[in-house]
């Protein structure tokens, strides 16, 4: 990768950190509605799936924290941290698996989209069952179904509209440029 590509992705990974940071605002700072539509994890799904599993890494481990320094929610801890996991792996996961498809297309977004939903959620599940018993708290198999699955529905929804739509958009802006 040029030096050129490389700041244009590190511009765009900053640019949906910011939106990261500030899309929750949109759902008033209520933690149900937040819980039910995830904003902060559209933009660091497109950071993965945009400008690579790296970028997506970071932003996703970034935001979380820095949104709980600066504004006080997510709580830092147990929630920012577990959250942190999270979009770490939706960021990673979304990036590596695109990058390993042969053809970069819809299916291709779908198939990367959805592993990165599960294998995030599997790793939000873990971190929060490891720092419940921490806290000596327990955190059963029906609470991750209802927390991952059930009450993020909406969410996970939106995603997989949002996603694709946004992907195909900037695929179609960059032939324009060219």
């Amino acid at each position: 990768m040029n030096r050129r590509e490389q700041t244009k992705r590190l511009v765009l990974s900053a640019m949906l950190l910011a939106l990261a940071m500030v899309l929750p605002f949109l759902t008033g700072q209520i933690k149900e509605i937040g819980d039910s539509l995830l904003p902060m994890h559209i933009p660091v799904l497109l950071c993965g799936l945009l400008c690579g599993w790296q970028y997506g890494l970071i932003v996703g481990a970034l935001t979380p924290i820095l949104r709980s320094l600066t504004f006080g929610m997510p709580p830092l801890y147990p929630n920012a941290i577990w959250m942190a996991a999270e979009l770490a792996a939706y960021g990673l996961m979304i990036g590596l698996v695109f990058s390993l498809m042969r053809k970069k297309n819809l299916f291709s977004v779908y198939v990367s989209l959805v592993t990165a939903m599960l294998f995030g959620r599997v790793v939000w599940g873990l971190v929060k069952w490891l720092l419940m018993g921490i806290a000596g708290k327990s955190f059963t198999l029906a609470m991750f179904m209802a927390g991952g699955f059930v009450d993020a529905l909406p969410g996970i929804i939106l995603q997989l509209i949002l996603i694709p739509a946004v992907y195909v958009t900037v695929k179609k802006l960059q032939k324009g440029d060219k």
